[in-house]
């Protein structure tokens, strides 16, 4: 999870080439020779994965203060292996932090969604809806099925969507997350449910790609076939 965040972060003092002062608008930077260029195009490189990594709020005089004292060789308040646990930290710590509130919002929409017409609920707290209800074949975990979905977020924004690539997916069941291994094993080809997934049972405390840590997910899920069946 962090070993982007830290390559990038080995040479973390270099944004302070980025010619920035905390507010969004076009850049009045004059790149007047090819160095120039490659110092912008560093900063600007080094700012977006900061920004993605949620290091946006960082002091950038301090952060400035941090490059001068390595350039000029002076002695640092944090040396250089100390500081590669200091960003760790920090890291983790916000990781967490964001984890903690994904959590506490997945738990509040799960019990509100839970007694809305028509949502069932597994003991693992697996909720999903019959949207459509199959009379197909029932895939086992080692078959591949053919399927389309539609993944958002609990807010509604949407991070992964088969619709919306327009190209159906055909995968085994046994290599998808465990919760759409448990409800595709209960889905008959022809079906289309829409289920909702807790993080344990998602990408948990890592998460993946566009999905945050501990994130709750929504699913539309249609089975279209089993490959052999």
């Amino acid at each position: 999870m962090y070993s982007k965040a830290f390559s990038v972060l080995s040479i973390l003092s270099l944004s302070a080439l980025i010619a920035c002062n905390g507010q969004k608008g076009k850049s009045d930077v004059n790149l007047k020779s090819k160095a120039d260029s490659v110092a912008y195009a560093i900063g600007t490189s080094i700012g977006g994965s900061m920004k993605k990594d949620g290091l946006d709020s960082l002091n950038l005089d301090i952060l400035k203060a941090g490059l001068m004292t390595a350039l000029r060789g002076d002695s640092a308040l944090i040396d250089q292996m100390k500081s590669q646990m200091v960003i760790q930290s920090y890291l983790q710590d916000k990781q967490k932090s964001k984890g903690d509130a994904n959590i506490a919002a997945g738990k509040k929409f799960m019990d509100e969604n839970r007694s809305k017409p028509g949502v069932k609920e597994l003991p693992d707290g697996i909720q999903y809806m019959v949207m459509t209800d199959g009379t197909g074949a029932m895939p086992a975990l080692t078959d591949t099925v053919r399927m389309h979905y539609h993944g958002t977020l609990i807010d509604g924004t949407v991070f992964d969507s088969s619709i919306e690539k327009g190209q159906p997916i055909e995968y085994p069941v046994n290599g998808f997350i465990k919760g759409w291994q448990e409800v595709l094993q209960m889905m008959k080809v022809g079906s289309k449910w829409k289920v909702f997934i807790p993080a344990s049972l998602a990408y948990g405390e890592r998460g993946s790609g566009k999905v945050p840590p501990n994130a709750t997910l929504t699913f539309e899920m249609e089975l279209l076939g089993i490959k052999g069946k």
